[in-house]
């Protein structure tokens, strides 16, 4: 088992240091050797997880998830259901546009539309969507999220409005901010399922 912690600790590091250089050097501009000195790897650790540079391009829901598990330990326990998904969209669009080139972000949606296979932004066992899925069955639970639509309706729409913002943004050019737009409109999209 820590073998495994380790090899996810290195790819991890790997993605982490990747997308901080595509965002600061452009993916152009990145190069393997600068990716492995950031991330404190080797090249045959590289290479052990991806064959190119491009594979990395997938890799955005590892780096998402990352950050979605950290805003899982930032949320206080007795946070109303309804505010943790407002919460957790608002803090998640804020570090995508700030640390997320929305050229590479476009980049990137348009290749989940025409991909065949598996689709990583839509995998079910990402942290993301156990996440929340955990917050609306407690919203359930706690009577403050309804009732009349199952936890797989509501995590489906949810996500879908999220996807809505982040393309919205991208086909905008990033002309406003989508951290500010998603705490605005968010909670107006979301408003049928709070009791």
């Amino acid at each position: 088992m820590e073998k495994e912690t380790e090899k996810k600790s290195v790819k991890s590091r790997i993605v982490s240091a990747a997308w901080q250089l595509f965002y600061e050097k452009g993916y152009n501009g990145t190069t393997v050797d600068e990716i492995i000195e950031l991330s404190g790897t080797s090249k045959g650790s590289f290479y052990y997880y991806f064959g190119t540079k491009d594979e990395l391009l997938n890799t955005l829901s590892l780096v998402l998830d990352e950050y979605y598990e950290e805003l899982d330990h930032t949320m206080e326990k007795d946070m109303d259901s309804f505010d943790k998904l407002i919460y957790i969209n608002h803090k998640a669009h804020e570090m995508m546009e700030e640390k997320i080139s929305i050229d590479l972000l476009a980049s990137l949606y348009s290749t989940q539309l025409v991909a065949v296979g598996q689709r990583h932004l839509l995998d079910q066992n990402r942290h993301y969507y156990k996440l929340v899925t955990k917050i609306v069955e407690e919203g359930q639970k706690r009577g403050e999220l309804c009732k009349e639509r199952t936890v797989s309706d509501i995590v489906q729409y949810y996500s879908m409005c999220e996807r809505a913002l982040v393309y919205d943004w991208c086909l905008n050019k990033g002309s406003y901010s989508l951290g500010e737009r998603s705490k605005e409109w968010m909670p107006v999209m979301m408003e049928h399922f709070r009791r």
